[in-house]
Order: structure tokens, then sequence, then C-alpha cells
């Protein structure tokens, strides 16, 4: 029986996104078994003019297409020029730019779909004192223009979506693709209650950790930043220190998780600590490495043993240098961003993509069997 769709499929990678669309359609493609003419990318163009000012522009109609744009807000890697000069782009640009090609469809698309990895402004969700609430702002924009759904992955905090509460938005996270990438690339690690545990290096990412260590069947530690109140910094009260609270962690492996790397300061604070007390390997679960202060923290926190691994998504840029590191591993999302595609372009329910708890606990099974005959093997 074949397929039927909700509409003509159009995928629109924004500017630094077109690799990553690339392989993305090549799932695609494999799966619908289209002919090699045919293509389900649609060009978009954003030209500037001497002054900066841009226009969005498309190359052919999407009337009564199925779009889907894919949008990295935080690629810094492109340029385009002002005045003569080479600036690259800010997310300011790239949400711009976002807003540009939706406003160039006018209206005649019969679907948008704006996949946009790492929300733009997600860390600006909530009020503190007199601020903007920029994420709010930007995700009713998006809606006013015709946008029907959003999908975002670890979004910094998934309650922005009560800016937008009638229109579709969803929050993914790469749980599963983690932990397959880390027994890939490290098929010695033990999974059990007895050999690993879950950290979470502050109070703001026990979300996300406690959905790891409850679908694992494993304890759960965290950190909690002790704070100056007494003074403010760059905006923020500094933190002062990195206090743990959990069960002990000598002679155990540990995976730390979080949303994101800035600077990577944090992770590598609690890092020291966890060794401090013990620890065996540390892997780092990270969904956006942004190492907004280059990579020299984490190659010196590698040679002093810190850490083990560092695992993020390919969702966004990678500063050029990163692939070369041999702490780095990198967790591929372009065959599940095609499957939630080609779900939706079907007009199907994604609440079995969004929740792989069958696949996790078949590596789980799959690990403990081979931790099973290399401890035989030993004996």
């Amino acid at each position: 029986m074949r397929d039927s769709y909700y509409g003509e499929l159009s995928v629109i990678g924004m500017r630094g996104c077109e690799k990553f669309v690339e392989q993305v359609e090549y799932y695609l493609r494999e799966w619908r078994s289209h002919d090699d003419d045919v293509s389900f990318i649609s060009t978009a163009e954003c030209p500037r003019f001497g002054s900066g000012e841009g226009k969005g522009m498309l190359h052919n109609s999407m009337r009564g297409h199925d779009v889907y744009i894919v949008s990295d807000c935080f690629n810094h890697g492109v340029t385009y020029k002002m005045f003569g000069q080479e600036v690259p782009m800010s997310p300011d640009d790239h949400f711009a730019d976002l807003k540009r090609v939706i406003a160039a469809m006018g209206g005649k698309a019969r679907r948008i779909t704006v996949i946009m990895p790492m929300l733009y402004e997600g860390r600006q969700h909530k009020r503190a004192a007199r601020e903007s609430l920029d994420c709010a702002i930007a995700l009713q924009e998006l809606v006013n223009m015709g946008v029907q759904n959003i999908i975002t992955f670890d979004a910094h905090d998934h309650r922005v979506s009560n800016a937008i509460p009638l229109t579709g938005f969803d929050n993914v996270r790469p749980t599963y693709q983690m932990l397959k990438a880390l027994v890939r690339d490290v098929p010695d690690v033990s999974l059990a209650s007895d050999d690993i545990m879950i950290i979470s290096p502050d109070e703001g990412a026990i979300s996300r950790t406690m959905y790891y260590a409850s679908v694992m069947g494993i304890d759960l530690g965290m950190f909690y930043k002790r704070r100056n109140y007494t003074v403010i910094v760059n905006g923020k009260n500094p933190i002062e220190a990195h206090e743990y609270l959990g069960k002990d962690v000598n002679g155990k492996d540990v995976i730390v998780i979080d949303d994101m790397i800035a600077s990577g300061d944090s992770i590598i604070d609690v890092a020291r600590q966890l060794k401090g007390k013990g620890a065996k390997r540390i892997f780092f679960f990270v969904t956006f490495g942004l190492f907004t202060n280059g990579f020299e923290v984490f190659d010196q926190a590698y040679e002093d043993g810190l850490f083990t691994k560092c695992f993020t998504t390919n969702l966004i840029y990678h500063p050029e240098g990163l692939m070369e590191r041999k702490w780095y591993s990198e967790v591929n999302m372009c065959k599940y961003v095609a499957l939630i595609i080609d779900t939706l372009n079907k007009d199907r329910s994604i609440s079995s993509l969004l929740n792989p708890v069958k696949k996790i606990h078949n590596i789980l099974d799959e690990q403990k069997k081979k931790t099973e005959i290399q401890q035989k093997l030993i004996k």
C-alpha cells in the first residue's frame, strides 16, 4: 500500500546547514526509492546589499508544499559582507534570514515546520529582573508568520512553549543516540548499576539526567552551583563552587549530562571534583558543543586525565579542528531528523520517536551480554 503524504515534501537548509540537509535527504531518498534526478531539497538564498541589509529568495514555488526549514542560529562559520568587511553571522542574523525565507513563501506553502536544533534565545526564557523575554517573542513571531510546527532539541527549558500554546512544539532529546555512540566508541563500558552513574552538573539539568537514570536503572548524583549573591559579573551572580549531592562515585564510570557547552569551565570543574572523589572514567553527554572559548581548556583537561570522551551532536556548527580531537566523538543526528520529517510528512504521530525506551533497553541488554562474555574470558 502506497503511503499518502500531507503535501509535496520540500526541505530547506538555511546557511550553514547545507551538508546536514544533504545527509537528511540521503535517507529520505533511500526510504522513498526516488530516482537520482529527483530532489527533496529546495534552495533558498538571503543575499545582502552592501549596507548589510538582506532579502529572502526562493528559486521554485512552495505552493501546496509541506516545507521543513532547518536553521542553525549558532553557526558563526558563515559570513556576509557589510561595508566591505567580512562579518560572521550572529544568532540574530540567522533568525532574521529564517523569517525572510518564510516571508518569501507568501503564505503559499501548505504547512511550514521549522527545525531549529538549538532554540534561538533559548537561554533567555524567563524574566529574572527588568529583562526581555526574547525566546517567547521569537516563537510568537514565527507563529504569526504562519509556522505550524516548531521542532527543537534539548531545549534549555521546554516550558517556553507556553508562549505558543496553540502551536505544535516538540522538544526532542538525543538520549538513545548518545548511548548508542557511547557503546560504539567505548565498547568495554559497562552500563550496569554497580559500574556506572549518571551525574547532573547543576540543578537545571536534573530533568534530563533523571530520564537517563530512570530508563537505565542506575544511580543519579547532582551538583548545585553555590553562587555569590553579593556581586554581579556580566549580568550574573558568579559561581563560587560546585557542591555534590549523591552516592559515592569511587571506582565507577560516570556520565555527566548537559544541554550545552559554552566555555566549558563548569563541566571541567565538575569533572575535576568527580575525579577527586575517585571516579574511574568520565564521559560528557552534551547536545550542543559551542566551545565559545576554543578547545584549550578541554585539551588540557584531557591531558590531565579529567575526562575520557566528550560526545556532542552534529545538530549545530562544529568549530574547525574539533573533529581531530582525540577526546571528541560526534553523535550523528541526520537519520533521526530524516525519520521525523518522513513521519510528519505522512501526517503520522512521532510519539514513539520521542520516547525510545525500547531501543535503549535493547542497548542495555546487548551491553550486558558483552560484559558477561568479557568477564568469562577474563576468568
